[in-house]
This record gives C-alpha cells, structure tokens and sequence, in this order.
C-alpha cells in the first residue's frame, strides 16, 4: 500500500521526476517502479514529459495521481473491539479467504487475538486494521 499520497518532489532546477526518485518517494526500486506492469508498464502511467541524461522524466502530480488511482488502498471499515474470522476479513477486504490464509500460511500475518472453543481463529477489527494498513494492496482489478 502506499502511504505517502503527496506527489514526488522534483531536484533543485528540475520539473520532472526520474523512476529513482519515484521509487525513492515510495519506498520502492527503481527497477521495480520502471519494469513492474502495475507501476510504469502499466496502460496509465503518465507519458514521459522530457529527460535528464539517459532517465525519462515524469510529472510529479501526474505520477502521484497515477499512484492514488490505482496504489492507494482504502482503509477496511472493521470495529475495533468485535473479533473477526477469516472469511469475515476476506469479504470486509474485499478479498478471497484463501489470499489471507496464504498470508497466514507464510507468516505474513499476525497471530490471533483469540481461538475460539471450536478452533476457530479469531482476530479483533483493530488487529486486522492496523496490520492491513502497511500491507500491499489488495485490490482487485478484475
């Protein structure tokens, strides 16, 4: 997900930002934000405005905008305090139960909050909240 919905800031005397200062912004590669199909392959990214050596150079507003459409992840409405089971995040995501038992499956999750008498894992809406919030988006394109 990303957090930083603020656009790129150019260097001193510059318009434009390069993929190493995007992925710098956003916490990414430079090969990554330059070769990824989500990020600058995608059919949206913003047309190059120029070049500074051998980088193209992108608008910083238009990459951020680029970034909010399609990045940001809306945070899940859980209530903090009520304990929730797997299919209930799943579907409160907007996900598939089966992303989040993989996620489970590859440590990637946090423990449960509580098991229930049947064995049933049981995770409290802040929980969930805050471990989605620094999590890659979900989104579903499709």
């Amino acid at each position: 997900m990303i957090e930083n919905s603020a656009a790129p800031v150019p260097p001193p005397g510059r318009d434009g930002v390069t993929f190493a200062e995007i992925a710098a912004h956003y916490g990414k590669s430079a090969r990554y934000v330059s070769a990824n199909p989500r990020w600058g392959r995608h059919p949206d990214w913003p047309a190059p405005t120029g070049k500074r050596g051998r980088s193209f150079e992108y608008d910083p507003a238009a990459v951020a905008a680029f970034a909010a459409v399609h990045h940001v992840r809306e945070p899940v409405p859980l209530d903090p305090d009520r304990l929730y089971t797997v299919n209930e995040i799943a579907a409160e995501a907007g996900v598939r139960s089966a992303t989040v038992w993989a996620d489970i499956s590859r440590d990637r999750w946090p423990a449960p909050d509580e098991v229930g008498g049947d064995g049933t894992k049981l995770w409290r809406g802040s929980t969930v909240t805050g471990h989605l919030a620094g999590r890659r988006s979900y989104r579903r394109t499709g």
